[in-house]
């Protein structure tokens, strides 16, 4: 099963944003597919961890193993899936796809690692933080504010 994240945001003279680099952490909550367990707790998934799926099938970028029914559960981010958020509309828009394969993200924590790029000028903001689901700051190039703002998200499932 595949499944994207899909934001949606009002961005304020932001061109746009973008999870920064292939150590960004996607921190999630997941269910099983098996036994439906949802854990209280986040996990988190980075393009450049892997970890080797019980059973010699291949890797994957988060192992986990249910403590309801004790499966080993497997997720990884699809190769070339991250794409930046730059719809003004408050549209949602997919920004990451997941490979899942017996557990499903219900949640989603943004936290830090974001890159946005303002709009007009091109200046950059590094190390975004929407852990708080809204990030301002001020573009001294165009001498004006700046930000994200009403960060909403959810899950979509796809086919391929």
């Amino acid at each position: 099963m595949f499944v994207e994240l899909q934001l949606s945001a009002s961005l304020v003279n932001i061109e746009s944003f973008i999870a920064e680099g292939d150590d960004f952490r996607w921190y999630l909550k997941i269910k099983c597919s098996n036994c439906g367990e949802v854990p209280d707790h986040f996990v988190y998934v980075a393009e450049d961890e892997t970890s080797e799926v019980k059973g010699g099938r291949g890797s994957a970028n988060l192992v986990a193993k249910c403590k309801m029914c004790n499966r080993e559960n497997s997720l990884s981010i699809v190769e070339s899936s991250v794409k930046g958020y730059a719809n003004d509309s408050v549209q949602f828009a997919s920004i990451v796809k997941f490979e899942c394969r017996g557990i499903e993200p219900v949640d989603f924590s943004p936290r830090t690692g974001w890159i946005a790029t303002a709009a007009d000028s091109g200046a950059s903001f590094p190390d975004v933080d929407l852990g708080e689901k809204e990030w301002c700051d001020y573009d001294e190039k165009e001498d004006r504010e700046v930000g994200i703002y009403e960060l909403k998200w959810q899950f979509k499932t796809t086919k391929n």
